[in-house]
């Protein structure tokens, strides 16, 4: 579902091909004013791909936090980000949520069920990621993750019935083109662009969310 955009536009926005983690991870300090954190990355170990964590059982080899004071170090600052990426290049790229946006993930399948019917609605959607484990993370406001347990009873479902997760305050996502170890790339299903700067409200989506995950179970 990438999309390609033309003209001015396109130098405004990140790459998901062609751009180094370092470039990229500049670009959404520096054009988005995400916050920014380096994380793990991938070593050659005997001809596989291991995380630098040193877990033969990771499970997000080469895309978690590499450190417990992760939320100290995520910064807004494309120099800053820079400077921390230069000393592992090809570590992961991680967002961390509760701060310019929340996010609500669901299963891969109820995410592009829920696209469908949001085009069908005609909603504003914000950035969403696909990851390489079957999540959709769809962006919104901050403040998402206190809501959506009260916005999900409110549509009649119990709680803990539906996969919906809100990532908030001490929660990450991992950017693209953050790779999971041999499983392939994060990738965007919504590009960032100039036109969905704006983020929108936990509210708006999650009726069509949680409608799919309902569908999905």
């Amino acid at each position: 579902m990438e999309e390609t955009i033309a003209g001015t536009e396109a130098a405004q926005i990140p790459k998901q091909r062609g751009d180094s983690l370092l470039e990229t991870a500049v670009r959404y300090a520096a054009e988005r004013h995400w916050d920014v954190f380096p994380g793990t990355w991938l070593e050659a170990v005997e001809g596989r791909h291991r995380c630098s964590c040193g877990d033969a059982r990771c499970v997000a080899p080469g895309a978690h936090p590499a450190r417990a004071d992760w939320p100290a170090l995520a910064t807004g600052s494309a120099t800053v980000t820079r400077r921390m990426c230069q000393k592992q290049p090809t570590a992961s790229i991680l967002l961390p949520t509760g701060r310019t946006f929340d996010a609500l993930s669901v299963p891969e399948s109820a995410g592009f069920l829920a696209l469908a019917r949001m085009e069908r609605m005609e909603l504003t959607l914000g950035p969403v990621t696909l990851t390489p484990d079957r999540r959709m993370h769809f962006f919104v406001l901050p403040g998402a993750s206190v809501k959506v347990p009260d916005l999900v009873r409110g549509l009649g479902w119990s709680q803990g019935s539906l996969d919906l997760v809100a990532l908030g305050e001490g929660d990450y996502v991992a950017a693209p083109p953050t790779r999971y170890g041999s499983s392939g790339a994060v990738q965007w299903a919504c590009r960032p662009t100039p036109a969905n700067r704006w983020l929108p409200d936990a509210e708006e989506l999650i009726s069509p969310l949680a409608y799919a995950c309902g569908r999905d179970r």
